[in-house]
């Protein structure tokens, strides 16, 4: 019975971490079922972007107040962490605070009182966060899309983040021998008082019980983030990396268009001649994407990297004026689709079994996509590097080269340009006309 505890935690331990895994395994075959985009290109600045945007997140702190409390929500999560190494060699090996042992007292009363400074720190920063959604009510979290799971989503972090914090001092106050040390105690000191006239026995019951729901609810916290908006603590990183390195402005074409396109432009092209070969790579089976099996990977994982924050949304022009696209939106419907996708895949052996839905129609409309104005204020606003303009774009090109399907204004134009070369009904013989009006 002796290792009873240790056997326990393994198991939990090895559980969660496995759940975890699982989970993972099935975000990267999601993610995978989108088109390969090859990201060999500008490799320094895409590190450089990691550093400054992801690591730095140069882009969040351009809104101070929320960009400063989450920087230190951020930092200070991360590092008292850090001691999760030592809660895991503890439980696996039946030591205690197995730190002692390896570091000197002052090295070690050092990191524990910079981990419990930085605890009061998350507290404090999580309150104002959970105010601000729920008192202040802050109009980019109240969008028709931030009902529902959303919004829950949003409060339950914020609760797990207050528990595990707490949880992280009180084991720390209830710990007579490191109270003794009086080193690294320098805010649990004044927690401790609370529990004065408790026997040992007691004291060591709720510091047992607080390290045991503190490893626990760690682990918990981990397979959350899988179905939660709080993906993007693991995957900001990877989706920076592989984030649009060249200017915003600038569309991607189809080689197969562009091929199209130039031998109608080409004077001394052969109009009866056959036309040139192309490979299967050259010639997509589909214009544009109606669905997330359309997309890019890149795109796929933009939507599971999406934080919800809504400052793409917030700068939307379109979304400003009263019309009905949010760009964050677009970026959960696609998310919530393929994850639908996924589930199918799972239900059916590993096969995607059509289910009469697609992304297009079934979670975004028509209406939405064409609000767009193509001005990249979402791009610019996205703290990590997420383009919800090329998922519209896509989708665009979708409804106008497979479904013909644009607005009657923009089929007049392209009808206009067509016949005559510019998007005004005037023929090219009378476009100078205006001079002689004068």
């Amino acid at each position: 019975m002796e290792y009873l505890p240790n056997i326990i935690f393994a198991i939990i331990l090895i559980s969660g971490i496995g759940y975890f895994a699982s989970n993972v395994k099935k975000l990267i075959r999601n993610i995978k079922l989108g088109h390969k985009v090859d990201a060999n290109d500008n490799k320094s600045e895409r590190w450089k972007n990691v550093i400054n945007i992801a690591l730095g997140q140069s882009k969040l702190v351009k809104r101070p107040v929320s960009g400063f409390l989450h920087a230190i929500v951020y930092v200070g999560f991360i590092i008292i962490n850090i001691e999760v190494l030592e809660i895991i060699i503890d439980g696996l090996f039946g030591t205690h605070r197995i730190g002692l042992s390896v570091l000197p007292e002052s090295v070690y009363g050092f990191l524990i009182g910079s981990f419990e400074v930085l605890a009061v720190l998350v507290l404090v920063s999580v309150i104002v966060f959970w105010i601000r959604r729920n008192v202040i009510k802050i109009k980019r979290f109240l969008s028709s899309e931030m009902k529902g799971w959303p919004k829950s989503d949003g409060n339950i972090i914020l609760y797990f983040e207050v528990v595990l914090m707490c949880l992280f001092l009180i084991m720390n106050a209830t710990d007579t021998t490191f109270q003794n040390m009086e080193a690294g105690n320098v805010i649990s000191q004044f927690i401790a008082p609370w529990f004065n006239g408790l026997s040992e026995g007691t004291l060591s019951v709720i510091e047992r019980s607080a390290w045991w729901l503190h490893v626990v609810g760690i682990l918990i916290f981990l397979n959350y983030l899988y179905f939660s908006k709080h993906l993007h603590i693991l995957l900001a990183f990877p989706n920076v990396y592989f984030g649009k390195v060249v200017p915003k402005g600038k569309f991607n074409n189809l080689e197969a268009v562009t091929a199209e396109v130039k031998l109608m432009m080409d004077p001394d092209a052969d109009p009866y001649a056959a036309p040139p070969e192309t490979s299967e790579d050259e010639v997509p089976a589909k214009f544009g994407a109606s669905d997330v099996m359309d997309l890019s990977q890149v795109q796929l994982l933009n939507a599971y990297t999406c934080t919800e924050c809504g400052r793409c949304t917030s700068e939307c022009p379109a979304n400003l004026t009263g019309k009905k696209l949010s760009p964050r939106k677009i970026m959960m419907d696609t998310r919530d689709r393929l994850e639908e996708v996924g589930k199918n895949i799972d239900a059916n052996n590993g096969e995607f079994k059509d289910d009469g839905k697609q992304l297009l129609g079934d979670y975004i409309t028509n209406e939405e996509l064409w609000a767009c104005t193509t001005c990249n204020a979402c791009v610019e606003a996205c703290p990590v590097s997420i383009d919800p303009l090329s998922i519209i774009v896509e989708m665009r090109r979708y409804l106008v080269m497979e479904q013909s399907a644009a607005p009657m204004e923009l089929n007049t134009m392209m009808t206009n340009i067509e016949n005559n070369g510019a998007p005004w009904p005037y023929n090219q013989m009378d476009r100078l006309n205006w001079k002689d009006e004068n």
